[in-house]
This record gives C-alpha cells, structure tokens and sequence, in this order.
C-alpha cells in the first residue's frame, strides 16, 4: 500500500515521502498514531501543492535575504566608545552592540546572533564583520570604532 508520510518516521522515510508498505504496517500502525495518510490522487495533488507553498517561501525568504545584504555590504557602522591609553576600550564591543548599532544608524534589524567577528575587537580602529543572514547568503561589513 502506497502512503504520504506526515512525519518523520525511523528507517521508513521523511514527512512529505510517498513510500510503499505493507497494508496491516499502515491500517494498524501508521494510520492510527497519524503518521500517514493513505496516498491517493487527491492527498498527492495536495502535497505537491504543499511542497510548491514551501519552495516559493525559501525561494522569497532568499530574495529578502539578498537585498538586506546588499544594504548591509554599502554600511560602514561607527561605534564611538570609552577608550584609555593607546586606543585600547574600556571592555570589549560584542555582537549585540554591533546589532543595536545598525538599527540604530541604518534601520536594519538583525539578530545578534547572526553576526560573526574575526576577532575580538578590544582597541580603536576599522574591523570587519560578516552577517549570516541565511544560510545561502553572507554580507560583510565594515566597523569603524572611534573614542567618543
């Protein structure tokens, strides 16, 4: 008996899967704890449908992604901060204030955890930094720490 899975299930298959299996495995097993349907003409034009709806949201969530990175690549953020003899900070500039810097200068909102440093900026100067904004698209990024 031929079934779509609606969830993953050990050593058979992944949700969205067509797989063929024994008819008692599905009416005894399969179909009682929701884990397939039976495959029919309508239920596989109905996943198709589906698999559709999900490649047009990647496709627009990767469209989205690019053009935030092309915004972010013309930036050159400007931290200005405390610093003590020789340029070095009183601290270190992490992640979060380089996130809440470019919301505040540029009207970009991106979470902190999707940007990544080189190394660890402790002294006055220009560093780079590249934002994973999606898993196919990076921006990098200039920061120019200055004593305020």
């Amino acid at each position: 008996m031929k079934v779509i899975l609606i969830q993953d299930v050990k050593n058979l298959g992944k949700k969205g899967d067509v797989v063929n299996v024994a008819d008692g495995y599905a009416r005894n097993f399969l179909f009682p704890r929701n884990l397939a349907i039976e495959a029919s003409s309508g239920n596989i034009a109905k996943l198709e449908q589906e698999k559709k709806a999900v490649e047009n949201k990647k496709e627009r969530e990767k469209r989205e992604a690019l053009e935030l990175a092309k915004k972010i690549e013309n930036c050159t953020l400007t931290l200005k901060v405390k610093a003590g003899e020789q340029g070095k900070l009183y601290g270190s500039i992490n992640t979060k204030d380089i996130a809440e810097g470019l919301k505040e200068q540029f009207k970009i909102d991106i979470d902190k955890r999707k940007i990544v440093l080189q190394e660890v900026i402790k002294t006055l100067g220009v560093y780079e930094a590249t934002a994973k904004i999606h898993p196919e698209v990076e921006a990098k990024f200039k920061i120019n720490v200055i004593e305020g």
